[in-house]
């Protein structure tokens, strides 16, 4: 049987993705690289790009623009699944954009910590 959200887990979590969303709002490269699995296997799919591999993510996040970043995070849940495995979704608003936007994350932890091994965003209108 797979323990579901336990407490001490659930934290470790909470804590690598509040830094991610940190990272995310300050364009902080460096962290957004180090919590994305460093692998061919990793994926990102944005709202307007598909990510294959931590390259194409990489070089995606170098790219990128750094303004308008901030937003209004509306609701987040966190699940793990044992102590390896974990799903972190968001749903956010960003000022002068219509709708809501989607935030999904598969994390695992690895020998390096916890990492993002998939990542989905999307925006409702």
């Amino acid at each position: 049987m797979i323990e579901i959200n336990l407490p001490d887990v659930v934290a470790e979590v909470r804590e690598q993705f509040d830094r991610y969303e940190k990272a995310l709002t300050s364009n902080d490269v460096a962290v957004l690289d180090e919590l994305f699995w460093d692998s061919p296997h990793t994926l990102r799919y944005g709202a307007g790009e598909n990510l294959y591999g931590y390259e194409e993510i990489q070089a995606f996040r170098t790219a990128r623009p750094s303004q308008g970043l901030d937003r209004e995070v509306l609701k987040t849940v966190i699940t793990t699944y044992g102590r390896d495995f974990a799903t972190c979704n968001r749903e956010f608003r960003r000022e002068g954009v219509a709708g809501t936007g989607r935030q999904s994350q598969t994390w695992v932890r690895t020998p390096q910590g916890w990492r993002v091994v998939a990542a989905h965003v999307s925006q409702l209108k």
